[in-house]
């Protein structure tokens, strides 16, 4: 076995179990990784300098393939109506079957960080099947420096090995894909899929794990902060903006995707972006644009002109759930430390595609908690197979496919932060006003979200009128300058009112239906801070 690459001796692969493998690639960096892909055929040069890798069948996550040992550390711990249990017998035969499987083959080892705090950070090594996994991992966890590198000690093994194969009836698994957590070993194998994000999502779900045991609120969030040291994080799902709005030019990027919120302020658990491809714009995103024609990004998917290699990023040919990643520093005005203050505003985006959620409302904290615990977007129609109209979607505390605990944990340490921080908080609809999605409604103005954040986050939207809207009983601005007031009252957007109270009141009792499964682990407050339509229509 030939090792080579900066490492630490005392801590080398065989530590792990693995023998007979052909070489072992320690911490390869961008220019390295490259060749590597280009010569084993996994990624393709574009023009400008990325490179882009198809992950063949899985074009997302996989998350009926993942799992999570059962054993006396997660038995009582672990929130297993959102999870599925693997026995410890049947993860030990598929760690010895990953380990068999890579018998005679070349591996690729990063040593990395996940989390900017170095109290609670996870030191994880990350060893992969790909060059380009590795030159991914790489841009979107944190680098330690060489120093460190050569004393790194991981507390956290992700292997993955795209051509391994599962077998259900050996290994307990679902199919040949299997995504397997072991908190009690500290082990994560990915197997069957090439999908890198897979990678990134299970150092979360590692952290949504161990962090709230000691009183840290692990985040599925976006953060930026102003030119005051005032600290913003944006809470939202796929296609709600959150890449987009918090890379304001006139505030400092924390980070895109994961963060936590210590008794120290938001950190970021990454070193890197993983942004949405596709229809992505010079004119519209530059600066995210800017980083598919730089040395060192990895797109995923992207489909590429056979002759020019020029990105059609307006095609989902491949998949809609086109990808791109890029290291932190990519961005002009991102964070060198990673880390911010304690949030002074806290923005949870929805993307209603139904119509009828004012653009932006104002939660008290009973609101905030009962919001946060629904996580309410919608799918737009003709984005996923067979829908055809706008469909609700709730995913609890914006993230429920990575939440090892009970959503109620999540939830009272969000509450409490609010409560001790004195947080503003407020629910910003990015999605359709007017009417539907493809029923005669338009997408929300950029200009006026961006007016309405620009507003709240400067606090100036605190000073205005407020209203309280009777269908969702929200705290809705009367008027914003630069905003027309017609846009603050959805319902006067709409021609036919009678259409717009029978859609909200389809709405709200959505999210009845959803809540019914926390309403249990919440006070009266939060109970009673539902949507409640008032009237029948105005």
């Amino acid at each position: 076995m030939k090792q080579s690459g900066l490492f630490n001796p005392a801590f080398g692969i065989e530590k792990f179990g693995f023998k007979n493998l052909n070489n072992v690639f320690y911490s390869l960096q961008a220019p390295e990784l490259y060749e590597e892909s280009i010569r084993r055929s996994e990624a393709m040069l574009v023009p400008g300098g990325a490179i882009n890798a198809e992950t063949g069948v899985h074009t997302g996550r996989s998350p009926a393939d993942k799992f999570t040992v059962r054993d006396s550390l997660t038995e009582n711990s672990v929130w297993w109506e959102n999870n599925k249990a693997m026995s410890p017998e049947h993860f030990e035969v598929l760690l010895a079957d990953f380990i068999k499987h890579a018998e005679g083959k070349d591996l690729f080892v990063q040593d990395l960080y996940g989390g900017a705090d170095p109290a609670t950070r996870v030191k994880a090594r990350v060893v992969t099947e790909f060059a380009w996994h590795s030159l991914f991992i790489r841009n979107l966890l944190i680098r330690p420096s060489s120093e460190e590198v050569k004393n790194f000690m991981a507390d956290l093994t992700i292997v993955d090995l795209p051509s391994f194969r599962a077998d259900p009836k050996r290994h307990g698994c679902r199919t040949e894909t299997v995504i397997a957590l072991d908190f009690s070993r500290r082990i994560v194998l990915i197997g069957g899929t090439s999908y890198a994000g897979e990678m990134k999502k299970s150092v979360f779900t590692w952290l949504n794990y161990t962090l709230p045991a000691v009183g840290v609120m692990p985040m599925h969030c976006s953060a930026n902060e102003g030119k005051d040291g005032d600290t913003a994080i944006f809470f939202g799902l796929s296609g709600t903006g959150k890449t987009t709005l918090s890379q304001d030019p006139n505030r400092t990027l924390i980070g895109d995707d994961e963060h936590g919120w210590s008794k120290d302020g938001v950190f970021n658990f990454e070193g890197g972006c993983y942004a949405k491809a596709i229809r992505l714009s010079r004119e519209a995103e530059p600066e995210i644009y800017s980083t598919t024609e730089r040395f060192g990004t990895v797109m995923e998917n992207v489909v590429l002109d056979p002759v020019t290699r020029i990105p059609d990023f307006d095609s989902e040919a491949k998949t809609e759930n086109t990808r791109i990643a890029y290291p932190l520093y990519f961005i002009k005005n991102s964070s060198d430390t990673g880390r911010g203050g304690h949030p002074k505003n806290i923005v949870m985006l929805t993307c209603d595609a139904f119509g009828v959620m004012p653009p932006i409302s104002r939660l008290d904290s009973s609101q905030a908690m009962y919001h946060f615990l629904s996580g309410y977007t919608a799918t737009v129609a003709g984005t996923v197979k067979g829908v055809t109209e706008p469909t609700a979607t709730f995913s609890t505390c914006f993230g429920h496919p990575f939440l090892p605990r009970h959503a109620s944990v999540y939830g009272n340490l969000l509450r409490d932060l609010i409560a001790k921080h004195n947080v503003d908080c407020w629910l910003v609809n990015t999605g359709w006003t007017g009417g539907k999605e493809g029923k005669g409604g338009r997408r929300m103005p950029i200009r006026v979200t961006r007016a309405l954040l620009t507003a709240a986050l400067d606090g100036s939207l605190k000073k205005v009128n407020f209203r309280t809207d009777p269908y969702f009983g929200l705290s809705v601005p009367t008027d914003v300058p630069g905003v027309e007031p017609d846009i603050l009252n959805p319902v006067k957007t709409w021609a036919n009112k009678e259409e717009f109270a029978a859609t909200a009141k389809d709405l709200v009792e959505r999210f009845a239906k959803n809540f019914v499964n926390y309403e249990m682990h919440v006070d009266a407050k939060v109970r009673e801070a539902a949507p409640a339509m008032q009237i029948a229509a105005e």
